[in-house]
């Protein structure tokens, strides 16, 4: 069988591209990847109208192991890069010159094979290719799921199968009965799945964050008069994703600036993103705070408004992360480096402006997020309408930074602490610094040459009000709103 996952960059009747007429699964997939209406179906972006992108097609393991698979991602990256990433013009040349003889020219003026050898002592053979890892179809999931159609697992010599996963209670359980060798975790539950909060406990670590920003609070259009005023919001029903969520903590954290409580004057209900819309559209919520696209959907199907984008609650907040058991870290330490520096290459790719609308493409189809193109592309490219009759330019409506700052873990930490999901006395840094695992990720990433902070702890303002990672019990304390208050 062939292996189809980059195509042969040699071969000048082989396009590495996505046309209109591709046949492979992916597109067929992502052709259909719309669901609802025949306008939806239409607003979809065909193929050969995107930019150019990597071949999404699946690789065939069973034809290749790890350190073929490498060979052949250095190959077609050499390949790709001496012709721009142009197709037409390395087609072209590949016909004149023929296969062989291109290279043969590539060979002689840069050396392949020590490349090879070199990538792939410098990160070790994994002691475990084939893995499973899950994820929720949310753009916050965008670096795990687009790994695998761009390639980036592959690189690192594995065969990740990326899981839809139904919701984050069934994420965790997974993960903790290892039928997910990792997984695509809300920030605060590595945090609470190691001290034992809602689940049994076990060592977790986070060594890398998915994305920053990126949720938002939509509101019903029923609701459109009290837009401008939370304090309004007395008996609204909510919807968070998870309990151990950003998404529930930003929400509480909102509302009770408004002078709402939000375990008395409004409800929260824990409700699967992809259920969101419908349950908005039936009127059982009011409004949620979600990830994307999800928000954007619901001013898409015109039953909802963006109230607020949780960056202008705090800029810069984590929401989604990459995830797995310290013993997963321990016994296959290459495979943990390999999957960690495969995610963190994705998460400074997905970075660049540039690159959102390739990745856009990527993450449509059925399998992964199912949603139209052009409503990924409004959360990845931060132009949007929100349905206020408005259209926003907020490019980093969503952005992609993996360090896990241990004051990120900390502020977490004081909110569970607040809303009453832990008690008692509560070694905030100790616990962030075992979780968030900073120093895994600062080797990574200086090995991929991107730049690391030089320190773990930084202050945050949100809302006003200035958050100090060293005195956590004092910030817990000067809320006038929150469990013992």
């Amino acid at each position: 069988m062939t292996i189809k996952s980059f195509g042969n960059p040699y071969d000048g009747d082989v396009d590495l591209r996505h046309g209109k007429s591709c046949t492979c699964d992916t597109c067929s997939n992502h052709k259909h990847a719309s669901t609802g209406s025949d306008e939806h179906r239409e607003a979809l972006v065909e193929p050969a109208q995107a930019a150019p992108h990597r071949d999404f097609d699946e690789p065939n393991h069973a034809a290749m192991d790890s350190d073929e698979a490498l060979s052949h991602m250095v190959e077609s990256a050499v390949v790709r890069s001496v012709f721009g990433h142009n197709e037409i013009s390395r087609r072209a040349f590949a016909k004149m010159v023929g296969g062989g003889t291109l290279a043969a020219a590539l060979g002689s003026i840069f050396p392949m094979e020590a490349a090879k050898a070199a990538i792939a002592e410098s990160l070790g053979k994994p002691e475990k290719t084939k893995l499973n890892v899950g994820f929720v179809p949310i753009t916050c999931a965008t670096p795990i799921i687009m790994a695998k159609p761009l390639g980036f697992y592959e690189k690192y010599g594995l065969d990740v199968d990326v899981i839809k996963t139904a919701g984050w209670a069934v994420a965790r359980d997974k993960s903790l009965n290892k039928e997910y060798d990792a997984a695509h975790m809300l920030t605060p539950m590595p945090l609470a799945i190691t001290m034992g909060a809602g689940s049994v406990a076990e060592p977790y670590l986070m060594p890398a964050v998915e994305n920053i920003n990126g949720q938002a609070i939509v509101l019903h259009t029923d609701h459109l008069d009290k837009n401008d005023d939370p304090s309004k919001w007395k008996g609204f029903k909510f919807g968070v994703p998870f309990e151990y969520s950003m998404h529930n903590f930003l929400l509480r954290y909102y509302v009770a600036e408004f002078g709402l409580d939000p375990d008395v004057d409004i409800q929260i209900r824990v409700v699967p993103p992809p259920e969101m819309v419908a349950n908005l559209r039936a009127g059982n919520l009011d409004g949620y705070l979600s990830p994307d696209p999800f928000n954007q959907r619901a001013v898409w199907e015109k039953v909802g408004f963006i109230h607020k984008l949780t960056k202008d609650i705090w800029d810069g907040h984590p929401c989604c992360a990459f995830a797995c058991s310290a013993e997963f870290a321990e016994t296959l330490p290459n495979t943990y480096g390999n999957l960690l520096k495969a995610l963190i290459d994705a998460t400074q790719y997905a970075s660049p402006a540039e690159n959102r609308a390739e990745i856009a493409e990527a993450i449509a189809p059925k399998n992964y997020l199912n949603q139209p193109v052009p409503v990924i592309s409004q959360v990845l490219t931060g132009r949007y309408a929100d349905g206020l009759g408005n259209i926003k330019d907020v490019p980093d409506r969503i952005d992609f930074d993996p360090f896990p700052w241990h004051s990120m873990g900390v502020w977490i930490l004081t909110q569970m602490k607040r809303w009453g999901y832990i008690e008692g006395d509560v070694d905030y840094k100790g616990i962030a610094e075992q979780v968030y695992n900073a120093a895994d990720a600062t080797s990574i990433m200086k090995s991929l040459g991107l730049e690391t902070p030089n320190k773990t702890y930084q202050s945050y303002e949100i809302m006003g009000k200035t958050f100090d990672p060293d005195q956590p019990e004092a910030y817990v304390d000067s809320f006038a709103i929150g469990k013992g208050s």
